[in-house]
């Protein structure tokens, strides 16, 4: 599948600010499932852009705004041409639970099954899991535990807007039985570690399809949960919409919980309150990209001409007459 990705954050300020200094986790990540063709961020104010890769291998970029200013845009704009993964078994033998307990795994992983920022059990969490009889699930093979804990959170919370926000305890979505992507996964991480389970939190994008049942916000960013099972190694599951992760799912950043990847994380000097906005567009590309890939990261401002889908068959048809010149 091959998708377009359209990603606008915009910071207002009441008052000028004097300088602001910004990270961003909004590049797809280049993995056997998924081929980033381009890449461009583009700000407004203008700044230069670096970059560099964290712990996790994940690409930040990272900017300095040195000159006062009332406003900051940040747009991002990708090609991905993504492919389902391998089809998951049926079942697994329950030695796999045995196996989880191996010491080179649990060292290996060791990040990834401890708590962690709002991925951690809590009195309210395990009144849930008593509640909706998650310990019983148990009993299952690791596999199955995993496929029915994604289809109990999605049957015991309702997806709303607005109850939840970005730095909300796990306590404030067990408590309303509302949130969004972000606090489903943080339950279901903190679960599946209290089982011994690797879980890793992951940001990126959904391709949006009413048809499949999915809840999630079509003009919002997206987050789900990739688990470590040793015969299956890493897979995705989400919560959100009860489904495996597929084609649609496009991957930026994974961390131990939100607060490792936010889509941006900055601060400013100045004071002034600051309102945020922030418009996602994934859609479906309408040609097909054979070139090698390319990254192109923009160092000027945007202006309102450039703020479009990426022009694929555009793209494609000034290629061929490239070659074609080439041939002469």
């Amino acid at each position: 599948m091959l998708l377009d990705i359209r990603h606008i954050t915009q910071y207002k300020y009441t008052i000028p600010v004097r300088e602001s200094v910004m990270e961003v986790w909004m590049q797809p990540q280049k993995s056997i499932r998924q081929r980033l063709i381009s890449f461009d961020l583009d700000l407004d104010p203008p700044s230069q852009l670096f970059s560099y890769a964290d712990s996790f291998g994940n690409a930040v970029h990272h900017f300095d705004v040195p000159q006062p200013h009332d406003q900051l845009t940040i747009t991002a704009r990708a090609a991905v041409e993504s492919q389902a993964p391998p089809r998951l078994p049926k079942d697994l033998d329950m030695v796999e639970w045995d196996r989880l307990r191996s010491d080179f795994l649990q060292g290996e992983n060791f990040d990834f099954l401890h708590p962690h920022g709002f991925a951690r059990e809590t009195a309210s969490l395990r009144k849930y899991e008593i509640d909706h009889a998650v310990g019983d699930l148990r009993l299952l093979d690791p596999l199955k535990a995993l496929l029915a804990l994604n289809e109990t959170i999605y049957d015991s919370f309702a997806y709303e807007t607005g109850v939840t926000r970005a730095d909300s305890p796990i306590d404030h979505v067990l408590k309303s039985r509302k949130g969004v992507c972000q606090d489903f996964a943080h339950v279901m991480i903190a679960i599946c570690r209290s089982w011994g389970i690797p879980a890793r939190y992951v940001s990126g994008y959904l391709f949006t399809d009413r048809k499949h049942g999915d809840r999630s916000d079509p003009d919002a960013t997206h987050a789900w949960v990739e688990v470590f099972l040793p015969s299956l190694r890493w897979f995705g599951l989400d919560p959100t919409n009860n489904t495996i992760v597929g084609e649609r799912h496009i991957t930026c950043a994974v961390g131990r919980d939100y607060s490792d990847v936010p889509p941006s994380r900055g601060v400013y000097k100045g004071g002034t309150e600051s309102a945020l906005d922030v418009g996602v567009s994934v859609r479906k590309a309408r040609g097909t990209i054979n070139d090698p890939e390319f990254m192109r990261v923009s160092r000027r401002g945007p202006t309102p001409s450039r703020r479009v889908q990426p022009n694929v068959a555009a793209y494609e048809e000034k290629r061929r007459h490239e070659m074609q010149q080439q041939q002469q």
